[in-house]
């Protein structure tokens, strides 16, 4: 390892509130010559690293993006240069996120890395639904899977139902049609299903209904990305949250009732 170079800290931003942010990542953000920041994260959070140049190189799916062989050539140059660079992402930076392919070319180059761990928008989805992924009355484990692989395949959806474990689907939006299609092969139609589109954040949505109804109750309330679509009958205990028994308020608007949007399918489950 060159001991002159600087380093690099992939940084996770956790899902869009600076307040989820860790307090390792406000240290090394205030520590930062450079920050090469994520579209998905908060513009906001260049205001804890007031001394660094910060460099935007946004990625999203549809959209006009920053190439990665070009966000890995910048990463190592200005660490070879003795530079602090912070590699800021949306979420956790190793859950989809192309984290492994930073570290190959910067172990290549001999940079040091650090990671700094966040909260994933799968998890802040399920918090704010107010259910646990992993209930042991319901499964036995989470799957978190992309709804595309890298050659812009299909994952292998019977084998993900078959593990009867909570998905959590990211990157879905644009496919939820085939998703649940291919879901609904192998899991019933009842099945508990969510969207929640800025997860964790000021303007989160949250959409509960049914496999069987899942696309077209997303597109009739406007879901899109940035969006976490989960899958499984764990699910469900969120409807009971909201329209348990004894609720004084089961008739009250959906849309409105506890900042949840309850289709009609969901309330049904719960009655």
């Amino acid at each position: 390892m060159n001991t002159n170079t600087g380093k690099v800290t992939l940084l996770s931003a956790g899902p869009g509130e600076l307040d989820l942010l860790t307090l390792k990542a406000a240290k090394a953000l205030a520590a930062a010559d450079v920050v090469l920041l994520d579209d998905l994260a908060n513009p906001d959070i260049v205001t804890l690293a007031p001394q660094a140049r910060v460099i935007r190189v946004g990625k999203r799916g549809g959209c006009r993006s920053t190439p990665q062989a070009f966000i890995e050539r910048m990463m190592r140059r200005y660490a070879l240069k003795g530079l602090h660079v912070v590699r800021v992402k949306g979420g956790e930076a190793l859950l989809f996120g192309r984290a492994g392919e930073e570290l190959a070319a910067l172990r290549e180059a001999g940079v040091a890395v650090e990671i700094v761990n966040g909260i994933s928008s799968g998890f802040a989805a399920a918090a704010g639904l107010g259910i646990s992924l992993t209930h042991r009355r319901h499964c036995h484990g989470v799957s978190f899977v992309t709804a595309h692989t890298e050659d812009h395949g299909e994952p292998d959806w019977a084998a993900l139902a078959a593990t009867r474990t909570t998905l959590a689907i990211y990157m879905g939006m644009r496919r939820i049609g085939k998703i649940a299609d291919a879901l609904l092969a192998s899991l019933p139609a009842d099945t508990p299903a969510a969207v929640v589109q800025w997860a964790g954040g000021a303007d989160e949505r949250r959409l509960l209904t049914r496999l069987d109804r899942l696309a077209d109750d997303a597109m009739k309330a406007g879901f899109e990305s940035p969006a976490v679509i989960l899958v499984g009958s764990a699910i469900g205990e969120s409807v009971e949250r909201v329209w348990g028994d004894g609720d004084a308020n089961r008739d009250a608007s959906p849309a409105t009732h506890a900042g949840e949007l309850l289709t009609d399918a969901a309330i049904a489950h719960a009655a």
